[in-house]
């Protein structure tokens, strides 16, 4: 009973790896589709979210089934919780991903990034997948280290916002209103998805450790 217990535990984790997997490729189509305007890949990430939000579910699903049924406590207990926390914020980065895709929808047959700006969004494009990715390893091998890399590997998609605020900014470059909230909007996406990777490392933080993370930097 205990065995099949403790698969049922595991089980949960490959689900949230299986959803990493699901994410980077919505985040990586999406930007494509942006840059591209590919109407057929943007309809594409946006119908491929819907496979997102059913494996949150069923991943939340077992989880409060285990709950309810093995009443666990201590590293078990906060295991499950964790995991719940964190199918949130990996449901919530597919989100971002289709709305990314929506924005390349919206404007079509045009892109909605102007020439001067595409170098800096298929940048953040880049991130925003690199992001993804270690962060599936980072639940595969529950890796200390790694988790914290993410944090400071986010202050590189911090930066290319911050930057491309001033390239709108720039009097000597006017862009549309348009344009000017279609690029604020996709930036912002790719932020907030930045930001949702943090947040699933520092729950893997908290999950191998028991502390969150400025605790346990603080405790070094």
């Amino acid at each position: 009973m205990r065995d099949a217990y403790h698969e049922e535990l595991d089980a949960l984790g490959l689900q949230l790896i299986e959803m990493t997997q699901l994410v980077g490729t919505a985040i990586s189509r999406a930007s494509l589709a942006l840059l591209d305007a590919d109407l057929t890949m943007a309809e594409s990430v946006i119908a491929a979210d819907d496979a997102v939000d059913r494996l949150r579910d069923e991943l939340d699903h077992r989880a409060m089934d285990l709950l309810a049924r093995q009443q666990p406590v201590a590293s078990d207990l906060r295991i499950i919780v964790t995991t719940l926390k964190m199918s949130a914020d990996l449901e919530r980065m597919g989100d971002l991903a289709r709305h990314v895709a929506r924005a390349a929808r919206r404007r079509y047959p045009d892109s909605a990034v102007p020439p001067k700006l595409r170098s800096a969004i298929m940048e953040m494009g880049k991130v925003a997948e690199q992001l993804v990715t270690k962060t599936g390893s980072v639940l595969a091998s529950r890796s200390l280290a790694t988790a914290l890399e993410i944090e400071h590997d986010d202050d590189e998609m911090d930066r290319l916002h911050r930057a491309l605020f001033g390239q709108l900014l720039d009097v000597e470059a006017p862009y549309s209103i348009e344009v000017a909230i279609d690029v604020t909007l996709v930036s912002r996406y790719y932020e907030r998805f930045a930001d949702h990777a943090v947040a699933v490392a520092r729950r893997v933080v908290y999950l191998v450790t028991g502390q969150h993370p400025s605790e346990l930097a603080e405790s070094v």
